[in-house]
Formats: C-alpha cells, structure tokens, sequence
C-alpha cells in the first residue's frame, strides 16, 4: 500500500488537475489507483440513485480508472449561505451544519472518523491512493480543524507534494511561507514542490529552484505549464454548476482529455523520483 498527497499553498493551485493526472500516470504504470479527498466543499456533485459525492473526485476514478465510490469523498459539503451547509457523510444528506458547528463539534469528533474509516477501505484495496488536500494547509486559524491536508497525510503515511499557482505571482514566497507555517511536525512530510501554470522560459526559473531548495531543502520535482482543458470546471468562487450527463459519450470525452493532460504533466513531473518517495 502507498499514498502520495497533492497540497496547495492556496486554493485554485491545481490540485484537483494533478490528482487527475497523475492517477491516470500511474495506472497507466499498472498500479491499482484511486484517488481521495477526506473533505470537499462543493455545489459540483456526482449523483447517483444510492450516493453523491464531489464531481471533482469522479473525474479522477475516471483517470484512474476504479469504481466510483463513496469512500472517495467521504465528507461533502454543499454551501447554501450564510455560513451554513449541506453535509453528506459516505454519499448520502446527513444535517444542515453552520460553520461554528461543523468546527466545534463535528471534524474533531465524527469527521475525522469518517474519513480514517473510507482512507483505510481504499488503502486496503488498491496499490496507491492519491490524495487531494483542500485550499492550503497553512491557514493556521483553522490548523486544529483541518482534516483535509497534514493530518489526513499523517494517517495515510503519505509523501506530500506542494503545488503553487506561479501564474498568480508570489510562488516562492507562497511556498516558504507555507513551509514555515506548517506545524513542525508535519514538515517532514513534505517531499517536493510543483510549479503549476507556468509560461515563459523555465531557465529563468531555475536559479530560484536552487535558492528554494537552500532554505527549505526540499527539492522542486517538475513545472507544469499552463494548459488549455476541457475538463469539467471544478468548483470555485468564478464557477457557475452546470450539470453533467454521465453518457458513455461524455465519459469518453474525460477520459481523452485526461490521456492528454496526463502526458503533458508526466513530461514535466519527475515521476521516477516521485516514485522513489512512495511509501
């Protein structure tokens, strides 16, 4: 059993895109894959007679080519204002929950249970699981309810790879800064850094690959350049739900989207050395 986790300095880093692409690499190596994420806000659902669960982590059974399950998304929460949400628990409605609530009484208690429980199911089953984090993990307000990033890859044993958006600017400072703000006892965990979205020429890059790597002494395993997808929009604050019919037709059409973008990320991944990192 191995686990490998994609976290982000922020949200909208492309974490959810990674995961997607690297399940399809490494099913493509012949490993039985499947991706997971503990805890998903999110009003872009997948919906099924018996359960719901993020689209996002459907996507990426799709690149990974396994069953879609509930123990992919254990906890999803659909917001509808003021603070408050839907929650599912193992794809199906279990309360509306305020903000405040779901803190102090829930992630510390039944949500982290829940979410150990479905992570050990797909540990149990399959020969990688790919773990997604959520916004970043170095939102130190909220470091004692986080279930979502270090915690979630301390029980999972995982390598972590941090992501960041250098589209947006301020990458090197994002991941130093978000090295410092992890707890020192999660900063082990992390293995390497990922540049997503880049344009331009990666020498001009690479002299801060040596600098970043002289502070943190974390080395950066790829650059991923910006990429036109035609994948179905994750959630975010721009995003607008548009549903999906899940047609043989419209799953072929993922699915080829997924075989491009997987080759695009694993020419610009060091997939052996990422390799080497799995536990």
């Amino acid at each position: 059993m191995k686990s490998l986790m994609i976290q982000g300095t922020s949200s909208g880093a492309g974490k959810t895109t990674l995961v997607a692409a690297l399940c399809r690499i490494f099913s493509d190596k012949g490993y039985r894959v499947a991706p997971f994420k503990s805890q998903n806000m999110s009003n872009f659902a997948y919906v099924t007679p018996e359960f719901e669960i993020s689209r996002a982590q459907a996507i990426q059974a799709i690149g990974s080519r396994c069953e879609i399950t509930p123990d992919l998304n254990p906890i999803l929460l659909k917001p509808i204002g003021n603070y408050n949400s839907i929650v599912y628990l193992n794809g199906k409605r279990y309360k509306k929950m305020h903000a405040k609530e779901y803190y102090e009484k829930f992630v510390n208690q039944k949500g982290i249970d829940v979410a150990v429980k479905s992570l050990k199911i797909l540990q149990k089953n399959y020969d990688l699981v790919i773990l997604e984090g959520a916004g970043s993990p170095a939102e130190i307000n909220l470091q004692k309810f986080d279930i979502a990033n270090m915690r979630i890859a301390q029980k999972a044993n995982a390598s972590v790879l941090l992501v960041s958006d250098i589209d947006k600017g301020g990458s090197f400072a994002s991941l130093v800064g978000t090295m410092a703000l992890i707890e020192k006892k999660y900063q082990k965990l992390v293995k390497g850094f990922i540049f997503n979205k880049f344009r331009g020429d990666l020498d001009v890059l690479k002299p801060g690959f040596k600098k970043l790597k002289n502070i943190t002494k974390i080395p950066v395993v790829g650059t991923i350049p910006l990429i036109p997808l035609d994948l179905p929009e994750e959630d975010s604050l721009n995003a607008t739900p548009k549903d999906i019919q899940w047609t043989k037709r419209n799953i072929s059409k993922i699915d080829n989207e997924l075989n491009k973008l997987a080759k695009t990320v694993e020419s610009n991944l060091d997939i052996q050395s990422i390799e080497k990192m799995l536990k």
